[in-house]
């Protein structure tokens, strides 16, 4: 996927707000990238843009396949309250009109693949967080979408939650190439948690204040699989305040 000079602003009764200038940025096929910078940079508006939610003012996008689309996950799982898990999860195949048995197939793959067997025809209501991000995370895959977009899909949860649901995210990502690493998911995230980029990420872009651009781009080469006792490595430890440290100094031009 490659981004060439992309721009945003957002019309305003007063004034237009500019949100992203001239933000270029080149990510390789089943790369895992993370997208971090001060609040109000304009990370969740450079992944609507990537997603097709809205249009660039300026600048281009060019995905790798865009025959084979993207999933997204936002805050918010976004399930319908009256399917249950499977039904969640086979929506988006639906609407696409997959046969019957193939459909049913592919629920019981991703099912499997987030660790949910035994809920199958749970609702909900009847899960937890965690649980409720892992069905919205089978129903982005469900299509075999070639770029994943994640929009901070853990901010909702307790700590010791968010660290078991990155390491379950890490599984998933690894596996989505059902062994091929060829064909490994390209995933772009919104995060906010410096922790969550560092364990995740191939690579970490640390964007400006608003109006955002790439300021840094950190290379995350901690070996894989990543465990939690990886957080307290000091590799871990030196990269995570690497990328702090340039956040902050982005935050401090804008006091000045």
């Amino acid at each position: 996927m490659r981004l060439r000079g992309l721009a945003y602003t957002y019309a305003a009764t007063r004034a237009p707000l500019e949100a992203l200038a001239e933000v270029s940025l080149e990510i390789g096929k089943g790369e895992f990238v993370s997208l971090v910078g001060p609040s109000g940079c304009g990370k969740t508006t450079l992944l609507r843009l990537v997603a097709g939610l809205a249009e660039p003012s300026a600048g281009s996008i060019e995905l790798g396949d865009p025959g084979r689309g993207v999933g997204y996950v936002s805050q918010s799982a976004a399930l319908l309250p009256w399917r249950n898990v499977n039904g969640n999860i086979a929506l988006p195949l639906e609407l696409l009109r997959w046969p019957s048995a193939r459909l049913r197939e592919r629920v019981r793959e991703l099912v499997a693949l987030v660790g949910l067997e035994g809920f199958e025809t749970s609702y909900p209501r009847q899960l937890s967080g965690g649980m409720q991000q892992r069905v919205a995370l089978a129903r982005a895959l469900a299509h075999n979408p070639a770029l994943l977009l994640l929009d901070e899909p853990f901010a909702s949860l307790d700590a010791l939650s968010r660290e078991h649901m990155n390491e379950e995210l890490q599984r998933v990502w690894l596996a989505s190439g059902n062994g091929d690493a060829a064909e490994v998911k390209t995933v772009l995230m919104v995060t906010h948690s410096i922790d969550e980029a560092v364990f995740l990420s191939d690579r970490i872009v640390i964007l400006s204040h608003r109006p955002g651009t790439v300021r840094q781009v950190i290379a995350d080469d901690l070996a894989r699989p990543r465990l939690a006792a990886t957080r307290e490595s000091p590799q871990f430890v030196e990269l995570a305040a690497q990328v702090r440290a340039t956040i902050q100094a982005a935050e401090m031009e804008t006091a000045i």
